[in-house]
């Protein structure tokens, strides 16, 4: 590796930015310096290695052909060696962190915590709670759960609960729905940011066209089970979000349909990191949690 010593490696890193964002100012920016320094730092490294990398442009920088195999090492290298800091920083095994969206950490998870701990008591899971999908890698997460298809890239993905949604209601909301088609002449809440709408769950109970009178709109699904808990209209639920509420009574089911969305719930881990015991007892608890909840109804 003596060749290494010919090259600074801030040098390195100012190309492999500039080429993977395309611009002087974005590598600044991720690199937190000035875009004169970037602009420099580029042009010592290039009279380093003896030969220009970047064709300038009024628009940007382009890749010279010649240095596209250059810059595909280069981007290869920084990706391992991030990885190999992460790795460096980790301190105790016995602490997972986990990253979950917000409300499958309230309304599911965290409920649950204790039976981790009683079934685990050596380890502990710090939860973060965020509805961005994050680096796993660059952000130390040992393991998140998602609502998707199963295709985040740069991660492994295993399908943990394939998501069915179904019409939840208050006790005495529930006591007015006796077929189907009643829930077409009661008010519904509705989660503005779904990934799915009622339509789905209409044509498979056989009313298709049909529409729901919307009474409040969250942009929260949270708020949605709390607004059908009070009676203030239907929620279109999914198992995770309300087995709790309809196992305490505090929501009903009025309905045997539950529909698949083509959803579901994954683990998703960091492509190529080892499975540690801590990760590999989580993620067994966590089926055994979900298959429980199955069984329940819920």
């Amino acid at each position: 590796m003596k060749t290494l010593n010919l090259v600074h490696l801030n040098g390195l890193r100012a190309v492999e930015a500039a080429a993977r964002l395309g611009s002087l100012p974005a590598a600044a920016a991720e690199l937190g310096v000035t875009i004169g320094a970037v602009s420099q730092q580029i042009l010592k490294t290039e009279r380093q290695l003896g030969r220009p990398l970047f064709a300038r442009q009024p628009r940007g920088l382009d890749v010279l052909p010649e240095a596209e195999a250059v810059i595909a090492d280069l981007a290869e290298g920084f990706v391992r060696l991030e990885r190999a800091v992460v790795r460096a920083r980790r301190r105790d095994e016995t602490v997972l962190t986990v990253s979950v969206a917000p409300v499958f950490a309230a309304r599911w998870l965290v409920p649950r915590l204790d039976r981790f701990e009683a079934r685990h008591p050596g380890l502990r899971l710090r939860l973060d709670a965020t509805a961005r999908l994050v680096d796993l890698e660059a952000e130390e997460v040992d393991l998140a759960i998602r609502v998707g298809r199963g295709d985040w890239p740069g991660t492994a993905a295993e399908l943990l609960l394939a998501q069915r949604v179904f019409p939840v209601a208050s006790p005495a909301l529930a006591e007015r729905l006796r077929r189907p088609e009643d829930v077409l002449s009661m008010p519904a809440v509705i989660d503005g940011r779904s990934m799915f709408s009622w339509a789905l769950w209409l044509e498979a109970a056989g009313l298709p066209g049909r529409s729901m009178a919307v009474r409040h709109v969250f942009n929260e699904a949270s708020l949605c089970l709390d607004a059908a808990i009070a009676g203030q209209g239907l929620f279109l639920a999914w198992q995770t979000i309300a087995c709790d509420a309809l196992r305490d009574g505090r929501l009903i089911e009025p309905f045997d349909l539950r529909v698949p969305t083509g959803l579901g719930h994954y683990i998703l881990t960091p492509t190529g990191r080892r499975a540690t015991p801590a990760r590999t007892a989580l993620r067994a608890w966590l089926f055994d949690e979900i298959g429980e909840a199955e069984r329940a109804g819920g």
